[in-house]
């Protein structure tokens, strides 16, 4: 037990030594939470121009999350460089060499790094939520409505997802810029392609991204997914399952 908590130390050192790591982070939060508070100062504005329709649809609550798409990048970023900065400097062989149980070594890594993103990402989605509100006005959402807390709280744990799932491609793939190349195009271009064209669009929805989305809706009107809120963060996590296994197995498999 005592090593372990060496390797969990050792490794929150390597996080808070390494800027960049420490910059993704405060990215996200102002990226996520400006965003989120200009979509929503605009959508007050033009809410009575809305149908009928988009004003059923009208989810003040989400909208407080419209940074997140692009807050997410940060996050996308911040896990990768995490678990792939030891192979791109050639410090995985020093770290593998002081920690050979790889399985500890991978996990104490993605526990330090999945534990801090989760403090940041609750932070962030709660503020979000706050100031997106304060910028509605009357067409604001309480904490107390139906749905709204456990859509903040998902929030959260959305943004925590994506990171751990970063984490687990790039301890498959080893290096940032294949990482990257492959995450940023899956999460800004195809999810969205695959979500929007009607002849993919059933298989978009259980994408990680747009699953997981779900557990920060409130209003489903005119929402034709085939699971609810809590069973789209279910596929999620399923995919953020497997990113980690595939990772754990081929580092068990691999030369550093």
């Amino acid at each position: 037990m005592a090593a372990v908590n060496q390797v969990l130390a050792s490794e929150w050192t390597k996080i808070k030594s390494v800027r960049s790591t420490v910059w993704t982070l405060g990215i996200a939060v102002v990226v996520t939470v400006a965003l989120g508070a200009l979509i929503s100062a605009l959508s007050k504005k033009d809410f009575d121009n809305l149908s009928v329709e988009d004003k059923i649809r009208f989810d003040p609550t989400f909208l407080s999350f419209a940074g997140m798409g692009l807050g997410q990048l940060a996050l996308i970023v911040f896990g990768v460089l995490v678990v792939s900065n030891e192979y791109s400097t050639g410090m995985i062989r020093t770290s593998l060499a002081a920690v050979p149980q790889r399985g500890v070594f991978l996990f104490s890594k993605i526990i330090v790094a999945t534990l801090l993103a989760f403090v940041v990402a609750m932070i962030t989605s709660f503020v979000a939520f706050f100031v997106g509100q304060a910028m509605l006005g009357s067409h604001k959402a309480h904490l107390g409505d139906p749905g709204v807390l456990r859509a903040v709280f998902g929030g959260g744990l959305y943004m925590t997802l994506i990171t751990v799932f970063s984490m687990g491609v790039a301890a498959m793939l080893r290096s940032p810029m294949l990482s990257l190349g492959i995450l940023m195009p899956f999460f800004f271009l195809i999810s969205a392609i695959l979500g929007n064209v009607p002849a993919t669009k059933k298989v978009g929805q259980y994408l990680p991204d747009q699953a997981g989305q779900k557990v920060m809706q409130v209003v489903t009107a005119g929402d034709d997914a085939p699971y609810g809120p809590w069973g789209g963060f279910t596929i999620m996590v399923l995919w953020v399952v497997a990113a980690l296994i595939g990772g754990y197995v081929l580092l068990k498999r691999r030369d550093a």
